[in-house]
């Protein structure tokens, strides 16, 4: 139920915030969400251990204590956020075709479906610092280290996309993230693991927010709700099926493959996005 109202929520949200920033402060808007929401990410966990702590792991409290910031989030996108209504007369079901879709959408969907075969879950990054001698309290610092690196670089490199354009940071971060994931299976230093995480949150950085932003962008501009749900959809869908490699390569070969294997789908993503958008007009 919670990823259902996640799937429901997440496409809806980021085409509110589509719709309420300028085109040429989109990457900022995404950027600036995007750092909220990992502080969030970074705050929640450090008060839950906390609260783990001092209720005797008294874990239902916790969670009652966590619905009231939900609650609060609630009640404040109910009365203080607008958007702009469209009168249309009655309503029909959208209709949703890539034949008619831009160019650059169609590369972009398929581009990052590529990445998405090879970006398992971020538990791994945690299982791989495990199993390099980090303690499990370690591991989670190391896990809001991260987070607290994405929330800090989110706003400026919306800000920077912005200037420069979301496609090179995207390019970038995918062989950032290429570069990153080689490491973390290659390396065998505890100390590079704290290194790794905060790049890793870099790389998040350049490209969670930065990709809806630019989907907003070159997607349907009638039906920007859409273009994001078919995009979260198509690499949601691969990212499970990354996970599932990821474990068998985890399991049955070496701990080391799950991110020589995502590294290789980051380098292929990124390198068919440069040679297809250069050679888009072909499509």
């Amino acid at each position: 139920m919670d990823r259902f109202g996640k799937g429901i929520r997440t496409s809806a949200r980021d085409a509110l915030i589509a719709e309420n920033s300028d085109k040429t402060k989109r990457g900022r808007a995404f950027g600036f969400h995007r750092a909220l929401d990992t502080l969030g990410a970074v705050i929640g966990p450090l008060t839950a251990i906390i609260l783990i702590k001092f209720l005797g792991n008294n874990l239902r409290q916790i969670f009652y204590i966590a619905f009231f910031p939900g609650l609060i989030a609630v009640l404040l996108l109910v009365f203080f956020v607008k958007e702009k209504r469209i009168e249309t007369g009655k309503t029909v079901l959208p209709k949703f075709s890539l034949k008619n879709l831009n160019p650059s959408f169609k590369i972009f969907l398929f581009t990052s479906i590529i990445f998405a075969i090879g970006n398992s879950s971020d538990t791994f990054l945690i299982l791989r610092a495990k199993n390099l001698g980090l303690t499990t309290s370690l591991a989670v610092f190391a896990y809001a280290f991260f987070n607290l690196s994405y929330a800090i670089f989110s706003t400026p490199a919306g800000v920077l996309s912005d200037k420069v354009g979301p496609k090179k940071l995207l390019i970038f971060g995918w062989f950032l993230f290429a570069f990153i994931y080689f490491l973390f299976g290659v390396n065998q230093s505890q100390i590079l693991i704290w290194l790794l995480f905060m790049f890793y949150g870099f790389y998040m950085a350049l490209t969670e927010g930065l990709s809806k932003a630019y989907v907003s962008l070159i997607g349907d501009k009638e039906r920007i709700a859409t273009s994001l749900g078919v995009y979260q959809m198509a690499t949601g869908v691969c990212t499970f099926f990354a996970s599932l490699i990821a474990g068998l390569l985890w399991t049955y070969i070496d701990v080391r493959l799950p991110f020589i294997f995502g590294g290789t789908m980051a380098v292929i993503s990124a390198l068919l996005f440069i040679f297809l958008e250069k050679n888009k007009k072909a499509y």
